[in-house]
């Protein structure tokens, strides 16, 4: 894993806590990064996934709490500016477990921004690492960001589907 961060990965990575290694093992040396920690087990529905973003990376005053402004934020970041940043999800399993097409929106959101930030050369790093507690929970997330992935336009916006 520690080539993790320099590979050409351009997906968002699962990971059980039986393969983890040191944080400082997995970032570069050298460079200005930003690393949020969010706790899917706070997850539980769109509002408190929001809230979960906002607070870990210090969403300006216009995030718009829906699912376009969460996705155009993960996009901009120039707020926060940084050589890289790495957003690390604890409890994946558990983020938005009582809807799955919350879930799989977010999944597709998380992939989008992966893809945005890995396309130009010379920006930023951008890393999303989930975080399971098994294996076989890790496995399982695998094939859902493998469907949200297929499923991802390689365009901008998401539709706001919040009453």
């Amino acid at each position: 894993m520690s080539s993790w961060w320099s590979g050409p990965t351009d997906q968002v990575e699962v990971c059980s806590r039986s393969a983890l290694v040191e944080l400082a093992a997995v970032l570069p040396a050298a460079g200005r990064f930003v690393v949020a920690r969010l706790d899917g087990a706070r997850m539980t529905d769109a509002d408190h996934t929001f809230y979960e973003f906002s607070d870990a990376l210090l969403f300006p005053g216009y995030f718009g709490w829906n699912w376009a402004a969460l996705s155009d934020c993960l996009r901009d970041l120039n707020w926060m500016p940084a050589d890289g940043y790495l957003i690390v999800v604890e409890n994946a399993p558990r983020v938005l477990s009582s809807s799955a097409e919350d879930r799989h929106t977010l999944l597709c959101i998380l992939s989008q921004a992966v893809h945005h930030w890995a396309r130009p050369f010379g920006q930023p790093e951008f890393k999303v690492l989930l975080l399971c507690d098994r294996d076989d929970e890790a496995a399982l997330l695998r094939q859902e960001i493998a469907r949200a992935d297929a499923g991802t336009p390689q365009r901008d916006g998401f539709a706001d589907r919040r009453p």
